[in-house]
């Protein structure tokens, strides 16, 4: 049911590169997408580059900006008809596209390469084909079933587990370990263990990572590292200040995102466990933070900065998931005067995600898009 607050499609099409015909914010009505199919002409071109379709998807069309609602809990659906080989990587894009919790369905040709589709729907069951696309009309009953399959089952039974869980929280402690927060990272250290003594470090609980960074970031230990708070707080009071220069706290963010915050790494965002990031950082970036800090608001994941005399303010606040996250002390050595308000900012967000998702996440409505 294509309406302003009901189901979203767009569509893609791809050979050496992607073009989007429309996004899902370009038109409310069925009527209006029905007649942009109908003028759609075929595009032409090679390679087929299927790997930098799946990327494009990901990075221009699943977005808030494009009319993704992804992040409101609507579930997002990807069909990909094929008729070829991919010339390109598709496992990358592929799998990125799964940890964004897109549900990809795949339908090939004669020419297509069947456990190339079966690699990006993540799921043979979800990877259909023809002989030829002149018999598509066979397969439409199928399809539709195989979509209301996994719809329901988003709608019906994910409100228990994607909703977000309060009694769990993956926390990642990003520390700005330049040559300029040498004095202050004692305070600093003694900052992060006594939120972790707040927090219920178990197996099935609370999860904490710790990433320090100067010109590079370096994990310390992963969100699966310790299973026990005993184990996370030792290793918390054998942090050593890493030093070097310049600050590139942008890199250190794209760090984050793409190596802490994955099921890997230990992260539970598909499971709808609350992810957080608290940053505390002492200068101003030499590198852009716009970039990374909007990649990790797409993927869900609520930063909270904390910055002192020497850092940006304004670059603090667009790192936040909200202006208000952004913290600032004189000094490290002030963190306790600002621990109450973060625990405060904390509670409030994760209480807020875990009682009011419910009513959105059970909306049947989709947002499509068709490659």
């Amino acid at each position: 049911m294509v309406e302003e607050n009901k189901d979203r499609v767009a569509v893609i099409q791809f050979s050496n590169v992607p073009v989007a015909n429309f996004y899902l914010n370009s038109f409310s009505k069925k009527e209006d997408v029905l007649n942009s199919i109908r003028s759609l002409r075929h595009k032409g071109g090679r390679p087929l580059n299927t790997g930098a379709a799946l990327q494009f998807v990901k990075d221009n069309v699943l977005i808030s900006s494009s009319g993704s609602r992804r992040l409101e809990g609507v579930p997002q659906l990807l069909i990909l008809l094929s008729g070829g080989r991919s010339r390109d990587n598709i496992i990358s894009p592929a799998s990125a596209l799964k940890e964004l919790g897109v549900f990809t369905f795949a339908i090939g040709a004669r020419g297509s390469d069947s456990r190339e589709l079966e690699k990006i729907t993540h799921d043979p069951w979800r990877a259909l084909s023809v002989s030829a696309f002149t018999e598509l009309p066979n397969i439409h009953e199928q399809l539709l079933s195989s979509i209301e399959t996994v719809v329901v089952h988003i709608t019906t039974e994910a409100p228990t587990v994607i909703v977000g869980d309060k009694a769990r929280k993956d926390v990642v402690f990003l520390l700005d370990g330049s040559d300029g927060t040498r004095n202050g990272f004692p305070a600093m250290r003694d900052f992060v263990q006594r939120v972790v003594e707040k927090l219920n470090v178990e197996e099935n609980k609370d999860r904490v990572s710790v990433v320090q960074y100067s010109r590079d970031p370096e994990a310390h230990f992963y969100l699966n590292t310790h299973s026990t708070k005993g184990d996370v707080t030792d290793s918390i009071r054998n942090l050593r200040h890493k030093g070097g220069r310049p600050l590139n706290t942008g890199a250190a963010l794209q760090f984050v995102k793409d190596n802490v915050f994955t099921a890997s790494a230990g992260s539970r965002r598909l499971e709808g466990v609350p992810q957080l990031l608290i940053l505390l950082s002492g200068g101003r970036s030499y590198d852009n933070v716009d970039s990374p800090a909007s990649a990790l608001k797409e993927l869900g994941v609520l930063t909270f900065a904390i910055g002192t005399r020497g850092s940006d303010s304004r670059e603090l606040q667009k790192i936040s998931h909200d202006p208000s996250h952004a913290l600032s002390v004189s000094e490290f050595t002030d963190l306790p005067s600002v621990q109450e308000q973060l625990f405060t900012s904390v509670d409030t967000v994760v209480v807020r995600m875990t009682t009011e998702a419910p009513t959105v996440i059970g909306m049947s409505v989709l947002s499509c898009a068709i490659l």
